[in-house]
């Protein structure tokens, strides 16, 4: 695997980002100097930061991340040694061995019979218009109220929380690239990008959600498989609530 170009050291000296082509809201760079994992605005984000940092990723490979729930970083516990890299796993196989282990305690439902990934349905709209309005409607209102927006060096959305470290995930999966892995799957077959973390929570945008009851049920089962928390009801209701849904959030207890 070949090494990703980091260009976040350059921010160090120069952190309004014009050395970079950017032009940054106060903020600061977070991590070892050699390696650093993060740009960190200081102030909570507005409904237009996210559309205006988008074009960090065209220009230099920084992707934009809303990070909200605790001011600190410490105490997020970033441990980015933990991670391994999300193309070494295959999405479906990581569902599938969730599925096993989850399916029948949680739902009752037959272990052996994963269901398969959900068809990719016609995107709707960019992907990256999605994530802008997704973003931009989370800096109002619920968990991501509040939140800052940071840049991370990443290959792609979906490696975010791998890149950082995250760890919101460790009490159903201690290597968050694992679920990396299916956020890829995700990014490529719904359009999806990795809008906000805060310590225990992911929200991605969606960009193509499924359309008919047969998609959605499909998919559930995806969301299950990758957060057992999720499913509050039962199988068929969750379905129901991804229909023409533009964005998912996932809570690990």
């Amino acid at each position: 695997m070949a090494m990703l170009a980091n260009p976040l050291p350059q921010l160090m000296d120069d952190p309004t980002g014009k050395v970079l082509g950017l032009d940054l809201p106060p903020g600061r760079v977070i991590g070892p100097a050699a390696e650093p994992l993060l740009w960190y605005a200081d102030e909570p984000a507005g409904p237009q930061d996210w559309a205006h940092l988008a074009t960090a990723r065209r220009a230099t490979g920084l992707h934009p991340v809303l990070l909200g729930g605790v001011r600190e970083l410490a105490d997020w516990e970033l441990a980015p040694d933990e991670a391994s890299y999300p193309g070494d796993h295959d999405a479906e196989d990581v569902l599938a061995e969730y599925w096993e282990t989850y399916a029948e305690g949680e739902l009752g439902y037959d272990p052996e019979e994963w269901p398969g990934l959900a068809e990719a349905p016609a995107l709707r709209e960019d992907p990256d218009d999605r994530a802008a309005e997704t973003a931009g409607a989370a800096t109002g209102e619920g968990h991501l109220k509040g939140a800052r927006i940071a840049l991370v060096p990443a290959r792609r959305s979906a490696d975010i929380p791998a890149a950082i470290g995250w760890r919101g995930t460790r009490n159903h999966e201690p290597d968050v690239a694992r679920l990396c892995a299916v956020l890829r799957s995700w990014e490529d077959r719904f359009g999806a990008r990795v809008v906000g973390l805060t310590p225990d929570r992911l929200t991605v945008s969606v960009a193509a959600p499924p359309a008919t009851g047969e998609e959605a049920l499909v998919l559930a089962a995806e969301h299950f498989a990758f957060c057992p928390d999720t499913i509050e009801t039962d199988l068929d209701e969750y379905a129901d609530s991804l229909l023409h849904d533009g964005s998912w959030t996932f809570y690990w207890g």
